[in-house]
């Protein structure tokens, strides 16, 4: 078997957990110092020459695209504990809710109270998604200093997820945006079926990139491209940023792994190894209310896990994240996705 990580060889207790480095977010000790040379190494150089970027910023996506399938309502106090737990294990970023309609999403309708409730940290930024100039006078209203809009790089995903053609998506986001750009609020942008659809089938990586540059060109200062279905390998993830990546640089991309087909980690690797530093990623649970048979986005602590052992810095604790992971689980009765936190809280 080699050597296997102690993690996966017991489940261990929390005291021994902080010991690991693989948990804490701590970067692996330095190898042995090599002989002096001419042209000594610059410090940091050998994770630039790996293809991996020194820092990856993580976006938890769970309070919103990890709760939004749930069939069963959760309790509005449910969902700001758990954003209020994710607050304090280091994530620079989480989406706290969506401003849609309750018609479309009931599980969302309480996206006012939470937005109003949550407990701020310094730091961290709490965006909101907006479907429209109406969700987004909403979303300001209850407090949002962040949005995003979501579109998708197929027709058909587009009018089943948000009611509207492509491009009628997009002149309703030029709305938004320019009214954020007045209000100096900052907007992200997503692009769902970036690597296929429930509906379509595969999708021309030429039309995402299409889709990213009108959302870049409006003014998202980021884009995030999803593999909605998680039907997407390396292969047609590197298919795929290479289009997009003609078109806007690569310091504006994020990527959305779903597992469906458990191809996440690779994928997410994939982009890193090109460029990418920014992943959005969901703390268990998940799906989407349009795309049958997905399963969730690939878990927050089974990436952070990977990335740790990579010397990748996030700057987040992963055993808080299993912590929040665990509570929402919990409160939802439902068992973690997280391969790690199976592995860890198996006693």
């Amino acid at each position: 078997m080699g050597n296997v990580p102690s993690a996966l060889k017991h489940c261990l207790s929390y005291q021994h957990l902080l010991k690991e480095p693989l948990w804490v977010g701590d970067a692996p000790p330095p190898p042995p110092s090599p002989p002096p040379t001419e042209d000594p190494q610059p410090l940091g150089q050998e994770l630039l020459t790996s293809g991996f970027p020194e820092f990856v910023k993580i976006v938890e996506v769970g309070p919103r695209d990890g709760l939004q399938n749930e069939k069963a309502i959760v309790p509005t106090d449910v969902k700001i504990e758990f954003i209020n737990r994710l607050s304090k294990t280091g994530l620079p970023v989480i989406e706290v809710t969506s401003f849609v309609s309750s018609k479309w999403v009931p599980q969302m309708a309480d996206h006012t109270e939470v937005m109003g409730r949550i407990q701020r940290y310094p730091g961290v930024q709490y965006p909101v998604l907006t479907p429209n100039l109406h969700g987004f006078h909403s979303a300001i209203a209850a407090g949002a200093n962040e949005v995003s809009v979501f579109g998708a790089a197929s027709e058909a995903f587009s009018k089943k997820n948000i009611n509207c053609s492509i491009e009628e998506s997009m002149e309703r986001f030029e709305n938004v945006v320019k009214s954020a750009r007045n209000m100096d609020i900052p907007v992200r942008g997503y692009v769902s079926c970036a690597l296929g659809c429930p509906y379509e089938g595969s999708i021309a990586p030429a039309k995402v990139a299409q889709v990213s540059k009108r959302l870049y060109s409006m003014g998202c200062y980021e884009i995030s491209l999803g593999d909605t279905i998680g039907v997407g390998t390396p292969g047609s993830m590197r298919r795929m940023l290479e289009s997009v990546m003609k078109e806007i640089p690569v310091t504006a991309i994020a990527v959305h792994c779903h597992d469906t087909y458990g191809q996440a980690l690779a994928n997410i690797l994939t982009a890193l190894q090109m460029g990418v530093h920014v992943v959005s990623l969901q703390c268990c649970l998940g799906g989407c209310p349009y795309a049958k048979g997905a399963t969730g986005n690939v878990a927050t602590e089974d990436v952070i896990y990977m990335l740790n052992g990579l010397g990748i810095n996030t700057g987040v604790n992963l055993y808080k994240v299993m912590e929040a992971g665990n509570f929402i689980c919990t409160a939802l009765n439902k068992n973690t996705n997280s391969k790690v936190a199976q592995a860890s809280f198996c006693g």
